[in-house]
């Protein structure tokens, strides 16, 4: 499972340095390319394919002198792997810049509709039909809030976006709330898909909340809440996909992982005599349940951090051979130990199969494998990458084949009780683990 993407903007003094640094601290949400676009009398863009450190490496930052900037880091779930952002597109004689982190589930009914009305679009990905409804509208209106009410009212699935028009930045969370996104005030106006970036600069944060828009310009900034369904925050934020210094809607998300661990250790004790984390995202979760079964946590995996995305994996023998570089246990820690090892999910299984059987090969006795949160069974249409369900380990079989799969000794999931209450919330977007998916996302 991969996020989609990471979105920063800003009206600051050095706009675009600072979205360079930012979206450093957002790499974590896409590592496929980069860019950033600002507003100097007109837009002006560069964008690149790889790590933010590799697409501006060349004095590009230097092109892009103003106070007023959004960027984007993509990991790409739709349109061509070249499309990068911010992307630029134009409706009614006017141009917009866009950086999106979601998913939108009507993109092709809406997108033909506009084209039925002699609306050409440039790209492939579904983030430039917010960017066309929002110029469609506000051709009509003339008012960047009602445009965006308009936009509300239209546009379905999950949206947290950021638009440079006319020299001010629009920034907006769906009505949902399905995607995080931060707002930061202090020697400027500052948003970010995680507040963490944001204390890069600034320490007054808090969350944009679901169906407000703010309007950023040399006036100042206005924000409107302009709808509200009910909330369905995305709960793999909490279990995987932000950073564990992040909080997101009040909740912060080392803490909600470690009580994830608490939880899991409750429901689903282990004989063991060492509990270790399937690094780095089962850490904070293997933490929690060793101080709530007593049984002492150790480092028993070690992971190399120097393993690039760009790592080819042509066949069995060096997929395997990558997993050997990238994880390596460590033979003191388990070696005659019966293991209990942690990690946030299991996807397909055969990254969990190769680990379990490393951890046999460094001699440890027998393998628990307890996994802090519920089964994943179900795709996602709300800006997440999940393999189709047929390749969900979890999807049609049971939690004992699962167990047989991987060759654990004995394996337990959270449950979804134990995760809501872990994370300390009840209004999450549930729908990979139990197929229920918001209605409003698809209400159309």
């Amino acid at each position: 499972m991969r996020e989609k993407c990471g979105v920063f903007a800003a009206k600051t003094e050095n706009a675009a340095r600072k979205a360079y640094y930012a979206l450093i601290a957002l790499q974590h949400r896409g590592q496929e390319s980069a860019g950033i676009s600002v507003w100097k009398h007109r837009i002006r863009t560069v964008t690149g394919r790889g790590l933010v450190s590799e697409v501006f490496r060349n004095g590009e930052l230097a092109k892009l002198k103003s106070s007023t900037a959004i960027a984007h880091v993509r990991y790409s779930t739709s349109g061509s792997l070249n499309e990068t952002q911010p992307l630029e597109t134009e409706c009614c004689g006017m141009k917009i810049a866009v950086a999106h982190n979601g998913t939108l589930t009507n993109f092709r009914l809406l997108r033909e509709r506009y084209e039925s009305h002699g609306v050409k679009f440039r790209h492939t990905v579904d983030s430039e039909l917010l960017g066309i409804s929002f110029l469609w509208h506000f051709n009509e209106t003339g008012d960047e809030f009602e445009a965006m009410r308009e936009v509300f009212n239209e546009v379905k699935g999950a949206y947290s976006v950021a638009f440079l028009f006319d020299g001010k930045i629009i920034v907006a969370r769906d009505p949902v709330g399905f995607r995080p996104l931060s707002y930061g005030f202090g020697d400027g106006h500052y948003f970010a898909s995680e507040d963490s970036a944001l204390r890069l600069f600034v320490e007054d944060v808090r969350d944009v909340k679901p169906g407000e828009v703010f309007l950023v310009s040399e006036d100042g900034v206005e924000s409107k809440v302009l709808a509200r369904e009910s909330h369905h925050h995305c709960v793999f934020e909490y279990i995987y996909f932000a950073r564990p210094d992040s909080t997101i809607d009040g909740v912060n998300v080392y803490s909600a992982r470690v009580r994830m661990g608490r939880e899991l250790a409750k429901e689903s004790p282990a004989d063991g005599d060492v509990v270790i984390a399937v690094p780095d995202s089962g850490r904070a979760a293997a933490m929690g349940f060793s101080q709530v079964s007593g049984i002492p946590y150790s480092e028993g995996l070690i992971k190399n951090r120097y393993i690039g995305r760009t790592f080819i994996t042509p066949g069995q023998f060096y997929r395997e051979l990558k997993v050997k570089l990238k994880l390596s246990p460590v033979r003191e820690v388990v070696e005659g130990k019966s293991v209990v090892l942690v990690d946030d999910s299991i996807v397909r299984g055969t990254t969990m199969k190769r680990i379990v059987a490393m951890l046999r090969g460094a001699g440890a006795g027998e393998v628990h494998v307890r996994i802090a949160s519920p089964p994943i069974r179900y795709p996602c249409y709300m800006g997440v990458d999940i393999p189709t369900r047929h390749e969900l380990i979890a999807a049609f079989g049971s939690v004992e084949n699962v167990r047989k799969t991987i060759g654990a000794d004995s394996l337990a999931y959270l449950s979804v009780d134990g995760l809501k209450k872990a994370v300390g919330r009840r209004d999450l977007c549930l729908a990979c683990l139990t197929g229920e998916y918001p209605e409003w996302a698809f209400r159309f």
